[in-house]
């Protein structure tokens, strides 16, 4: 199957949802993960639907429900509106977060609780036919590969997988490294090019991270997502640049 490209609407805030979608159409990109702050908000079903449409009317298809729910401190009404949302727009996963604390500072409570939130996420979006995938980020148990790996295994459930991103900081081998560790479970990875700490560059600027991390991705039996997320000065024209880089790698 190999690798689908797409964007994160999240790297374009400040546009309206039919301008992320001819953004994605215009730089030739195949899906979309719609972002729950701005463009399709939790429980705004008309919301949803609209995107849903542009996105089948150009062509696109819908990567996932980008949601900032924090497994281990929502209720179940919250999960159940998020699963309602996703199936509205037609997402097959939704992105959640795992929980509010980094690996480090986390204690039992608060991995129990996460570990509990996530089983509770993919039970009541497996109901649906839907995916959980744990974003992959500092200030949450899926800030390393262990802990990520051992939330995997605690949960349990079929329906739980995880995104991957490169961490600020981390040499190539590290993150490459990180990707294969991840791999039965990847579902998803985020693609930017920040280096050093978050100054954001060209997507070219780390050539010798993602032309191996592509290469990797491409090897896979299953499709794996690779969505364009958070461009240098938020510029549509570097988005453009970047997409086209991204397909020549592929």
């Amino acid at each position: 199957m190999g690798v689908r490209t797409g964007l994160v609407s999240v790297t374009f805030r400040k546009l309206a949802v039919d301008e992320v979608v001819e953004v994605a159409k215009k730089a030739g990109l195949a899906a979309i993960e719609w972002g729950g702050d701005i463009h399709v908000p939790l429980g705004d079903l008309p919301a949803a639907r609209k995107a849903r449409e542009l996105c089948e009317a150009n062509g696109l298809a819908i990567a996932a429900y980008g949601s900032y729910l924090r497994a281990g401190s929502v209720d179940r009404e919250e999960i159940r509106t998020a699963v309602n949302t996703a199936a509205e727009l037609g997402a097959p996963r939704i992105r959640v977060w795992a929980g509010t604390v980094g690996t480090a500072e986390a204690g039992v409570g608060d991995r129990m609780a996460v570990t509990r939130g996530l089983a509770e996420l993919a039970d009541v979006a497996a109901g649906a036919g839907i995916e959980i995938a744990m974003e992959f980020h500092r200030g949450t148990l899926t800030d390393e590969v262990d802990s990520t790996i051992t939330l995997l295994l605690d949960v349990g459930a079929p329906n739980l997988t995880t995104y991957w991103q490169p961490p600020v900081d981390l040499s190539d081998a590290q993150c490459l490294e990180q990707l294969e560790s991840l791999m039965p479970w990847l579902s998803t990875v985020h693609v930017f090019s920040w280096w050093p700490s978050n100054n954001r560059l060209p997507l070219s600027g780390r050539e010798s991270l993602w032309r191996p991390v592509l290469d990797r991705l491409s090897k896979e039996p299953r499709e794996i997502n690779a969505l364009l997320e958070f461009v240098a000065d938020d510029s549509v024209d570097q988005f453009s640049t970047d997409a086209a880089q991204l397909h020549n790698w592929i």
